[in-house]
């Protein structure tokens, strides 16, 4: 018993025909790259069934749905609703798993890990699936999708200038610190009440895992997996991960201390000159090679994290010192070495860490000092090193 019925429905459509239950893994397995038509899910299967010519593997599906099982049973993918009803005994899919890997002839031995966002719901009965879908749609249908990056990257800079003309009235020191933590910490009505930060960190965790499933499928099989399309929604209204995270605090500063320093030597600068100005040095260190990134342009970085696209190391970023075995060793693999950004240089106030609630974040800082104080009792001096989430 393989087969299985398979019904797909997004808010336009309804598709159901019976596939290799395999196959049908691989549909649940390919919602990690956030599908939100039927289209979207066929391209986002290539992840972990690889295309052979231009067939679709829902070419001989039928319009509209089909609640009769067949073979192994039945399962229901709805896009609108978010939710995935299985009754199977041939396997039962959930938010995270591992998925074999099709070759575009047979099944190899590379099984690779995937997980589903949140806001996906796991059912094992199609009967507990037809009476929620239809408030689980109403709600998804509501919430419309907002575009995060035109407000974090274009509405700061009005905000830094203004905020930096406001402190040097108030005759501050060095506000940047303050400055950019009340940008971060503030709920915003474009943002619909959220927070630059709630927003930064809401995908974070989802996002970072997805690019490591995407570094161990490049690793395994010597190719990098399909990107997100350009005119995808998972790409238009793209959450941001761990690099965006960082590029985001580095270029936030850069804007602050540019801004400050101009205001606090010539004091009265017309805010919609500073709006401008802050605009050029943001798209100039966007699109410049930065040594500290190993040469790479933000941008590009952003926009291969935004892709799900893994950044590989260079051979010079890898063989960090010529002397060391395993930088050697790792040189000299066939398999590539990814790059990464880990936040490391961030400021570790609450604010600017990478936890999402504060009692996390105060928890962290209790075990540091444990961890401190338990070193120095032990060697006299501090570690040389922090606990990160």
């Amino acid at each position: 018993m393989s087969e299985i019925q398979l019904n797909i429905l997004d808010f336009n459509r309804a598709i159901y025909g019976t596939i290799h239950a395999s196959e049908a893994d691989a549909a649940v397995a390919a919602l990690s790259a956030e599908p939100e038509t039927i289209a979207e899910l066929q391209q986002a299967m290539a992840r972990f069934i690889k295309p052979v010519d231009d067939s679709s593997p829902f070419a001989l599906f039928y319009a509209g749905t089909n609640s009769r099982p067949w073979d192994a049973g039945i399962i229901f993918i709805d896009l609108a609703a978010r939710i995935v009803a299985v009754e199977s005994t041939y396997s039962m899919p959930s938010a995270e798993g591992q998925i074999d890997y099709h070759d575009g002839h047979t099944i190899i031995d590379v099984c690779l890990p995937y997980r589903v966002p949140e806001d996906w719901l796991f059912v094992d009965s199609v009967a507990e699936y037809e009476d929620i879908r239809d408030r689980r749609r109403a709600e998804f249908s509501a919430k419309k999708p907002v575009d995060a990056r035109s407000v974090l990257y274009d509405a700061m800079l009005e905000f830094i200038a203004r905020e930096c003309l406001s402190a040097r009235e108030e005759r501050a020191e060095d506000p940047i610190v303050k400055i950019h933590a009340q940008w971060l910490m503030t709920p915003r009505a474009d943002l619909c009440g959220q927070s630059p930060r709630e927003v930064l960190l809401a995908k974070r965790n989802f996002i970072d895992a997805d690019l490591q499933s995407r570094e161990l499928q490049w690793s395994f099989l010597g190719e990098p997996a399909p990107c997100l399309k350009v005119d995808s929604a998972a790409y238009r209204f793209a959450g941001f991960g761990t690099h965006e995270g960082v590029l985001y605090y580095e270029l936030m500063r850069l804007l602050l201390v540019e801004c400050w320093t101009l205001v606090r030597k010539e004091g009265s600068v017309p805010m919609a000159d500073e709006v401008a100005r802050l605009g050029r040095i943001k798209k100039d260190w966007l699109e410049c090679p930065q040594p500290d990134f190993g040469g790479r342009n933000p941008a590009f970085i952003l926009e291969c994290e935004r892709r799900r696209l893994p950044l590989i190391a260079s051979p010079e970023e890898i063989l960090g010192d010529e002397n060391c075995p395993c930088c050697q060793a790792m040189a000299e693999e066939d398999t590539p070495t990814f790059w990464h950004l880990d936040g490391c240089n961030m400021d570790s106030e609450f604010p600017f860490s990478f936890f999402r609630t504060r009692a996390e974040w105060e928890e962290n800082e209790r075990s540091f000092k444990q961890l401190t104080d338990e070193f120095k009792k032990k060697n006299g001096d501090a570690p040389r090193f922090s606990l990160k989430e």
